[in-house]
């Protein structure tokens, strides 16, 4: 057990990180160009805020938090979502005071305890973003297009944007009465969780996994049908500016998403790919979160994206991730002299910027070519006895082949 990973997580090795570097960078360039700022939220929170703002229930508060008693008694969890931390956090530092509204971004862990599937893990990793501040539907669409700019720039084309509304609790209402209606011949058959949400969030009902549930709930009324005046005008305006930024949608009623904080705006970005592992990115509108955790009343929207599912949709598309690139150089050495001769060369080099690696293993001066080319460096320093004397170096590019003599006073050029 001490050398194999808990179930449901698994190592990034040094082989594989680059490609999370990669993602990683990609997704901040694309936040920097809507002005979104990074915030680093911890990885637990106390219990209370998730049960207030995740819901309590939902599938992920009844039954996937990693949560405990630290040495104080006080109720912790590993943190299951991005969302109520930064809400969390931009309610205990003041932000909502500042002008408005507040854009920010983050790349964390998250962690739920989730019955194993392709795709899917205990410890897993978001990409999210959030706007705070506007009720305005052009901060909905702007969260889409940022989405829809991280998927298009890696290339998918196998991607779908669905989108609905959940409403507000003025006409969840009316909803909620004619779900219960809907769903009242139908309750004995509902799983025991469903039939502990049939009174308290019938809504819930319409997110269950369970197979026989999902069967039930065909053809239940839907949200879009109650709509309220300004909810109805929210979604056309935010479909309308979908429109006016070239993104394609489907409107699909059946999108509630499965945390109770959404209203009015739900989307997901789906796989068409037959047999792939569906929603990559999912997110919508929250305007009473902030004051359901103790904040002022504050509108918000926002999304989370899963890298694990996106670097599996990434591979079921065919689409590779560019390879790291490997070393500005590696120093190829002969005899003691050249090796103290190479690691001072190897500082001088470092210092500079450049990334410069050197045998370790007591290879011979064949082998440490092989080295070179294992590591893929772009070129090689080859130090022997006579660079040594004459104060110089050879440097070859790998590519091409050619090689030219540099003094110690042209370090400069490398």
């Amino acid at each position: 057990m001490l050398t194999q990973a808990p179930k449901g997580t698994s190592d990034i090795l040094p082989g594989q990180s680059g490609k999370w570097q990669y993602l990683e960078g990609l997704f901040r360039d694309i936040c920097r160009r809507y002005g979104l700022k990074e915030i680093r939220t911890p990885i637990f929170e106390h219990t209370e805020l998730f049960v207030r703002g995740v819901g309590d229930t939902t599938d992920v508060v009844e039954k996937q938090m990693y949560s405990f008693d630290d040495l104080a008694g006080r109720n912790l969890t590993l943190k299951p979502e991005g969302t109520s931390p930064a809400a969390r956090a931009f309610v205990e530092n003041g932000i909502f005071s500042e002008m408005q509204p507040t854009k920010m971004y983050y790349i964390t862990p998250c962690f739920r305890y989730e019955k194993m599937q392709k795709g899917r893990y205990r410890q897993f990793h978001q990409m999210g973003t959030e706007i705070f501040g506007t009720e305005s539907p052009l901060a909905d669409a702007e969260i889409v297009s940022v989405a829809a700019d991280m998927l298009d720039a890696l290339g998918m084309k196998e991607i779908e944007l669905r989108i609905n509304s959940v409403g507000c609790p003025t006409c969840r209402a009316k909803h909620r009465d004619a779900l219960k209606a809907f769903l009242a011949d139908k309750y004995d058959g509902l799983c025991d969780t469903c039939k502990g949400r049939f009174n308290k969030n019938p809504m819930r009902i319409l997110d269950c996994k369970s197979k026989e549930c999902q069967r039930l709930v065909q053809g239940a009324p839907v949200m879009l049908d109650y709509l309220c005046d300004d909810c109805s005008d929210h979604f056309e305006k935010f479909k309308s500016v979908l429109t006016d930024m070239g993104i394609e949608y489907t409107v699909d009623p059946g999108i509630v998403r499965g945390l109770d904080y959404y209203t009015k705006t739900a989307f997901e970005f789906v796989s068409t790919k037959e047999m792939a592992q569906g929603t990559v990115c999912g997110g919508g509108r929250y305007d009473n979160l902030v004051e359901q955790i103790g904040g002022p009343a504050t509108p918000g929207v926002g999304f989370g994206m899963g890298i694990e599912r996106l670097m599996l949709l990434l591979g079921e598309e065919g689409i590779s991730i560019p390879e790291e690139e490997g070393p500005d150089y590696v120093i190829v050495t002969m005899g003691d002299e050249a090796v103290s001769y190479g690691t001072a060369l190897a500082g001088k080099l470092r210092k500079k910027g450049r990334s410069v690696l050197m045998d370790m293993m007591g290879r011979n001066f064949k082998n440490q070519f092989k080295y070179a080319n294992r590591v893929k460096a772009k070129k090689t320093i080859i130090i022997g006895g006579d660079e040594v004397k004459n104060n110089s170096f050879s440097v070859k590019n790998m590519e091409t082949g050619e090689q030219i003599s540099v003094s110690a006073e042209e370090i400069d050029k490398l």
